[in-house]
């Protein structure tokens, strides 16, 4: 298994995201915005949330559908309590992970089961090909332990929650998106390299410290796309860091959104509504 990169990929573009909020009133930072997506396609929004003020995030996100895509709750601190139509429920808690694929759809809610404290981690949806958009959903958590780790650089970790890196395999796998989901911890003065196949889209979110990538420093807060070209990409950490590498394969699909529903065309937007309002969605 390559683990070496002999040339990185640059930043590309860098990403301020956008302050809004969600759900019931929950405030967080949309990364990865919709126009976006074609970009960093197989990825549709990347939503960073983290406070210790329980009134921006208490009331949490009530019953709400989805079709068409994959939902990925990654907790860093705080717990949310799962509920969905197809019976499914389920406490996250602190470095654990949700998975849900939404398919044909679900109906369902994410609350916080806590009144004071940190609230912070991420939410990444992920994309369905056209042929498995109607599939069953399917829903997993993994707690902090199940979520491999490796160890990397002089003294970094990486918690490996889809994909591959230095020959550990995530916690899930995807054919069709192939995607690459690592959570990294790097000392000041560490380094990490990443193969990337050059057909993947990637980009990486600091949220933590800083780092370097070809060159260019990524101070936390920021989203660095990365451009297509090297075969990998090699990030060295100016002060404590941690920070997220996200990557995958691009469906090259056409995308319709309208709210929770991702599909291929307006008519099928328009029968997920019709579904969700005749109560056959979930």
């Amino acid at each position: 298994m390559k683990t070496t990169v002999q040339q990185s990929r640059r930043v590309e573009r860098q990403v301020i995201g956008k302050e809004t909020s969600d759900g019931a009133g929950v405030r967080l930072t949309r990364v990865l915005t919709g126009d976006l997506q074609q970009r960093l396609d197989p990825f549709l929004m990347l939503d960073a949330f983290g406070s210790d003020n329980p009134d921006d995030y208490i009331a949490g996100f009530p019953d709400h559908p989805h079709r068409g895509f994959e939902t990925i709750t990654y907790m860093l601190a705080g717990r949310m309590l799962h509920k969905d139509s197809a019976g499914n429920q389920g406490l996250l808690e602190n470095g654990g992970m949700q998975w849900m694929t939404a398919g044909r759809g679900v109906i369902h809610s994410e609350i916080p089961q806590q009144e004071e404290g940190v609230m912070e981690g991420f939410q990444l949806w992920l994309n369905l090909p056209a042929k498995d958009k109607m599939q069953a959903p399917w829903y997993r958590d993994f707690a902090a332990a199940e979520l491999p780790r490796v160890k990397v650089g002089a003294g970094g970790t990486a918690i490996v929650l889809a994909g591959e890196s230095h020959g550990v395999t995530g916690a899930v796998t995807r054919e069709a998106t192939a995607p690459l989901y690592l959570d990294l911890h790097l000392p000041a003065g560490d380094q990490f390299a990443q193969p990337l196949a050059a057909d993947l889209n990637a980009f990486v979110y600091v949220y933590r410290g800083a780092v370097i990538i070809a060159g260019e420093t990524v101070p936390a807060g920021r989203m660095a796309i990365l451009a297509n070209e090297g075969d990998g990409v090699t990030i060295k950490a100016t002060e404590d860091a941690r920070l997220i590498l996200v990557a995958g394969r691009p469906l090259g699909e056409p995308i319709a959104q309208h709210g929770p529903f991702v599909m291929n065309t307006q008519e099928e937007i328009q029968q997920a509504f019709a579904d969700y309002r005749a109560g056959r969605l979930g």
